[in-house]
């Protein structure tokens, strides 16, 4: 703000303490009351024009002050106050509290824009920290312990010890050995909780933070990262990613192929998902991605696990035999998509659902891929006009789809026949007996055979359109155990 020209604020020199210019300002806010303390939150820009200016101005400031707001800002205007109050300058220099001045030209709305736009480029700034850091610490990861702690300490301009049982397993960045007593009893603190947490400690003069990796929430593994400044929110977010490697390279070994697979295999198997998504990709909301060779398929560089985490920015990405893949990601835009089939991959994306819920997510993006062959085209679910998924509840659609697919599932389990996977297929293809048969590998008399079994056991006249509507409908919402 104050290197602004076109605000022109003026600071006040002797109000000024080491540092006060970098704190940093959650927010402007106008206030013309006496005693604004009791509504603030900490770190604003306090505005006033003075218009009801407390005769006990010491203790006005001494408020201020003890509220933590970042600095007071004082407007001039001929009606109220011509020039600053000396006594609100004695008082601002005495409790130590930045005093800025504004001059009649500069509207308090200017101010306050001024900090908005500050705020949000400061808030871009740091998620493309996170989002490079986050690159960054996933290519390290396929190097081992050794080379993610590196580059953890690396990204975070710190000391970092990764902690054994007892033992430091792997340190970078001069990490003191063996590690101070505060240190210890700290570590010792954290392992007698429970849960993910993380805790804080000062030593010599520097800030100590103690953090379980992750998914060992045991806190049999610590991570302990030592810097001179406090950890702020770009830090810590950055700390949760390196500590959920930290914990993935230790059960998948160092191949970054096997990270992407075991990371992948951990939300899908619901061991703490959350807390997994909410590390690595930042949100505990995610997306399933399925993906196939299309038409002539990925070259060797495009079937790469280090490729594709690039393309879809997460580092949960498993290359499967096929070859296909399966993804765990988030928001995943459209040209994204078509860059992947420009490259041999025809990809689906299933809804967004809470990480905890994504196992459920399966069958829907099995479903999408298949229908994403049919058209040639990458499918996305929820991006079209006529998705209706919002207006049902999960549990009875679930229920429906499990009661009329039953007689093919039991079908499948009992002579393996697969019947779901046919309809599904032949469906997706919209009855057609060629293309269905090309997909599934078999002759197109055995498509015809299987969907005539298929509409014996569901008692059902699969030339009628609603049948066929409502049959893909129970594909849709059917558990990954009807789908083989």
């Amino acid at each position: 703000m104050v290197g602004n020209r076109e605000l022109a604020l003026e600071v006040v020199p002797e109000t000024l303490r080491p540092g006060a210019l970098d704190l940093p300002v959650r927010w402007a806010h106008v206030s013309e009351l006496q005693n604004p303390a009791p509504y603030l939150v900490g770190g604003e820009l306090i505005l006033t024009a003075g218009v009801d200016l407390p005769e006990r101005i010491d203790r006005y400031v001494r408020g201020l002050r003890d509220a933590g707001v970042t600095a007071l800002g004082f407007g001039l205007t001929p009606t109220v106050h011509e020039t600053l109050p000396e006594s609100l300058r004695r008082a601002c220099a005495r409790r130590g509290l930045p005093l800025l001045v504004v001059p009649p030209r500069t509207p308090f709305l200017a101010i306050n824009r001024a900090v908005s736009v500050a705020l949000t480029e400061a808030g871009q700034r740091e998620q493309r920290r996170i989002t490079a850091a986050r690159e960054t610490l996933t290519r390290a990861a396929g190097g081992g312990l050794g080379e993610l702690t590196s580059s953890l300490a690396a990204v975070l301009r710190s000391w970092v010890a990764l902690v054994g049982a007892g033992d430091v397993l792997a340190s970078a960045h001069d990490a003191p050995v063996p590690l101070p007593l505060p240190v210890r009893e700290l570590m010792a603190t954290v392992r007698a909780g429970s849960g993910i947490r993380s805790a804080t400690t000062e030593v010599d003069g520097g800030f100590v933070v103690v953090q379980p990796v992750y998914p060992q929430a045991t806190a049999s593994h610590l991570v302990v990262v030592g810097r001179s400044r406090r950890l702020e929110g770009a830090d810590r977010a950055i700390l949760a990613v390196g500590a959920a490697l930290l914990g993935l390279v230790g059960r998948a070994g160092s191949d970054a192929a096997e990270l992407g697979a075991a990371a992948t295999g951990l939300l899908l198997g619901r061991t703490s998902p959350g807390e997994v998504a909410r590390s690595l990709l930042g949100s505990e909301v995610v997306r399933l991605v399925a993906g196939a060779a299309y038409r002539r398929g990925p070259g060797e560089v495009a079937q790469r696990p280090d490729w594709l985490r690039a393309r879809l920015d997460t580092p949960l990405v498993s290359v499967l035999p096929g070859p296909s893949f399966t993804a765990v990601a988030g928001a995943v835009p459209l040209p994204v998509l078509e860059d992947l089939r420009e490259h041999g991959w025809l990809a689906a994306v299933g809804s967004p659902v809470p990480a905890g819920q994504l196992a459920d997510s399966v069958a829907e993006a099995e479903l999408l891929l298949s229908r994403a062959r049919a058209l040639g085209r990458p499918v996305v679910a929820g991006s079209g006009p006529l998705d209706f998924d919002a207006l049902l509840d999960p549990a009875a659609a679930g229920g429906f789809a499990a009661k009329a697919l039953e007689p093919l599932v039991a079908l499948d389990r009992s002579q393996d026949r697969q019947l779901v996977l046919t309809l599904r297929t032949w469906l997706a293809h919209h009855g057609g007996w060629e293309p269905t048969a090309a997909e599934l590998g078999v002759h197109r008399n055995s498509v015809r055979h299987r969907i005539a079994q298929a509409e014996r056991a569901l008692q059902v006249d699969l030339s009628d359109p609603e049948t066929r509507m409502r049959l893909w409908f129970a594909l849709r919402w059917a558990s990954p155990d009807a789908h083989g």
